[in-house]
């Protein structure tokens, strides 16, 4: 087997080829342009939609040659795959400042400093399409029934699927037949979901060009307790600092199950599969180093070493004394001295922090034996937080809180 695909096997990316023998022998031919969309309809990525990326990254490692497809035309529309309503229109604008954001962290994963690898938006050939034009050129080669039967229309019709989104499909089918002629790129890859979208491209062609081109989809990656991997008690996990703190970042990988260990270390760093499998067998108390450095690796990927280093800190300062001076990676605000001095109840104080999202959250967090503050247990609702909490380390008067076992924020009094 070619080895860019056992690659891809043995870290876990592969769920489904339209050819693997075909695929195989491409590859050793190589180099293959390959390319993988990315919806520009938010501000960031979040961590699932990663996997494509770190695939791509072993791809361009062995040889290929990666195109990353923004979708600014595409995602004036949206595509329906995985979602249940329809999703916000946004303006040509917003769409443009998601994609130049996207196109930071895009980098992080592959490299275009060769020439070869290239990033490209689709708005380019499909905002000036003529819509008579394309119904007779690529309408005509789509069923309406085959395209009923995908996934991502069986479920969206249960709740209604608009017509614009019916159109989905053939535009992403359109952006592969225009990515095959303008850059001979013969393959797409992307999530599971996306295999519908993925094969009716390579049908449009086979039937306009006579050309042949492949697929490969991977898993869509949940945690050993079957929920989706990357959800947290805030939300997605973002790449974004702004939308998800780094030191909550970092906390979520080395806080995964034990069982996810060896997967997560597979997907989502790029250390030998060896060593990702040693680390992942690791039993008892030992299995915790490695989801810190499952941490400490993915971190460095996505917001650098230095920052990676700073949370990797803050999370050993969490979890030492109070006394322990850098707590520089511990998600951290100021308050002002004149609102301590008024005092707080400790639930308001709790959602306050983001601790707890509600009050009764908070509630069942201290009455449950769940919440300390600078380390000592809180048990009582009614408890007050002020002046006399407050405490003094490395020159700076602060308030820690922990809430469970390993989430923890700081208060620094001004």
């Amino acid at each position: 087997m070619n080895a860019a695909l056992a690659t891809l096997k043995e870290r876990g990316f592969f769920k489904q080829c339209t050819d693997v023998d075909l695929l195989n022998k491409k590859l050793d031919e190589g180099p293959v342009r390959i390319y993988v969309g990315v919806d520009p309809t938010g501000p960031s990525m979040h961590i699932g939609h990663t996997i494509p990326l770190f695939a791509m990254h072993h791809l361009q490692q062995a040889g290929h040659e990666p195109i990353i497809l923004v979708g600014g035309g595409t995602a004036r529309i949206g595509d329906p795959s995985g979602k249940s309503d329809m999703r916000k229109m946004l303006t040509i604008d917003q769409i443009k400042d998601n994609a130049e954001r996207l196109k930071k962290q895009i980098a992080q994963f592959i490299s275009f400093d060769d020439g070869k690898s290239k990033l490209v938006d689709n708005a380019d050939w499909l905002a000036s399409l003529n819509y008579i034009d394309f119904l007779r050129d690529i309408g005509r080669h789509f069923s309406v029934n085959r395209m009923l039967t995908f996934e991502a229309y069986k479920k969206r019709l249960e709740k209604g699927l608009s017509f614009i989104e019916f159109n989905y499909q053939l535009l992403q089918s359109y952006d592969f037949l225009e990515l095959y002629r303008r850059e001979n790129c013969i393959l797409q890859i992307g999530g599971d979901d996306q295999w519908g979208n993925i094969v009716a491209g390579m049908e449009l062609i086979r039937r306009v060009d006579g050309g042949e081109a492949l697929g490969l989809t991977f898993p869509l990656v949940t945690r050993s307790d079957g929920k989706k991997m990357g959800k947290t008690e805030k939300g997605a996990l973002f790449l974004d600092p702004e939308m998800t703190s780094i030191y909550d970042f970092f906390q979520y990988w080395r806080n995964v199950a034990d069982a996810d260990v060896e997967k997560f270390l597979l997907l989502f760093t790029f250390l030998p599969v060896e060593e990702c499998r040693r680390l992942g067998s690791l039993k008892d108390q030992e299995i915790n180093k490695a989801k810190e450095i499952l941490a400490f690796e993915l971190t460095k990927i996505i917001h650098g070493k230095e920052e990676a280093e700073k949370a990797l800190e803050g999370a050993k300062a969490a979890f030492s004394t109070v006394g322990v001076q850098d707590k520089s990676g511990m998600p951290t605000v100021d308050l002002a001295a004149s609102e301590i001095e008024k005092g707080f109840n400790i639930l308001d104080f709790y959602v306050l922090s983001g601790l707890s999202s509600s009050k009764s959250e908070a509630r069942r967090l201290v009455s449950q034996n769940g919440a300390a503050v600078n380390g000592d247990k809180m048990t009582d609702v009614d408890a007050r937080i002020d002046t006399s909490f407050v405490v003094e380390e490395g020159g700076e008067k602060e308030i820690i809180l922990k809430a469970g076992k390993k989430r923890f924020f700081r208060f620094v009094i001004k």
